[in-house]
């Protein structure tokens, strides 16, 4: 898939903005991804061609970062930081509570599209662990109480 034309002077500008091209590849994904809310197999194609770069090398991008999604997301993207300051403090229960309550697993969507859930890497928020990202906003010091208002709150 073809990005819109604004989207395309973006890539342009950040692609101008290195000494080599490749080095703005996380910029073009985002690019994409806020266009579009996620990278198709087209979208890897396309950034590789443009880049000249490999699409396995763009594909690999993609698939290390959690940051970026292969498939649209729903209308609340659910990410539940993993890392070591959010397990000590809980998140598995957290994560295992979001599961039951939403009857998706990690990686999975409602059937109505309304909530994605998956775990992430450090989202730099250790000192209120355990926390979750919904959607750009930032959820501190939860538990299952805090957990099940938030919900409550985007149905």
């Amino acid at each position: 898939m073809i990005p819109s034309p604004s989207t395309q002077a973006k890539i342009d500008a950040a692609i101008q903005e290195y000494s080599r091209p490749q080095s703005a590849l996380l910029a073009v994904l985002h690019l994409i991804q806020e266009e579009r809310g996620y990278l198709t197999n087209g979208d890897q194609e396309w950034v590789a061609d443009r880049m000249e770069i490999p699409v396995a090398h763009v594909a690999g991008v993609v698939t290390f970062y959690t940051m970026f999604r292969t498939k649209p997301p729903g209308r609340h993207h659910l990410q539940v930081c993993r890392t070591l300051s959010c397990q000590i403090r809980g998140c598995r229960d957290l994560l295992m509570h979001l599961e039951e309550k939403l009857g998706i697993r990690d990686g999975g969507a409602t059937p109505d599209g309304r909530f994605s859930l998956v775990t992430v890497e450090c989202l730099g928020s250790c000192g209120t662990a355990p926390m979750m990202q919904v959607n750009d906003d930032y959820h501190e010091n939860l538990t299952r109480e805090r957990l099940d208002a938030l919900l409550d709150s985007m149905k």
